[in-house]
């Protein structure tokens, strides 16, 4: 079995990116979990936030990675929050192995387009105070923190060895 490769961190961190580049070298679909709901819902994350609230999304989160779960040999990019719902991510982590991205919040934020990212409307000093919030989740749950300041490649690079070495065991 082919265990999933998941990426959490913050909005922003890099995860599409370096999913995107992982599922190229690693010949693996990449899943990203706001792109697909997105497609299911016919509407933008920032749509569903203002039409339905957070709730809602994250109802439909928890039921995508219910569904993820059963799948093997994805990279999976997660949305930022998706970590701090622990049905969601427990069941991710039931067949894959959890990365975290972790990017400096300001250097982050400062390159971060905000526009279509309901979580991130409130400024920096509160999405500052959201990483401070959430870096503990997301330890709790990863298998390998990734640090992320060299740029998407030496993330990738540094996935790739892991999880290769990973599979030997």
């Amino acid at each position: 079995m082919e265990k999933n490769i998941i990426l959490i961190g913050m909005m922003g961190c890099g995860k599409t990116t370096v999913g995107g580049l992982l599922a190229q070298r690693l010949d693996r679909p990449l899943v990203d979990t706001d792109t697909l709901i997105e497609e299911r819902q016919g509407r933008s994350i920032p749509d569903i936030f203002a039409r339905e609230g957070e709730e809602y999304f994250r109802n439909l989160e928890l039921e995508l990675c219910r569904e993820l779960s059963g799948q093997e040999g994805l990279v999976i990019a997660c949305g930022g929050g998706l970590p701090t719902q622990e049905e969601a991510i427990s069941a991710l982590r039931e067949n894959g192995l959890v990365f975290w991205l972790d990017r400096d919040p300001g250097e982050t934020y400062d390159g971060l387009d905000v526009s279509g990212r309901p979580l991130a409307q409130a400024g920096r000093d509160e999405f500052l105070r959201r990483y401070q919030n959430r870096a503990p989740v997301y330890r709790r749950w990863t298998d390998h923190a990734i640090p992320c300041g060299d740029g998407p490649r030496k993330a990738v690079d540094l996935i790739s060895t892991i999880y290769t070495e990973v599979r030997k065991l």
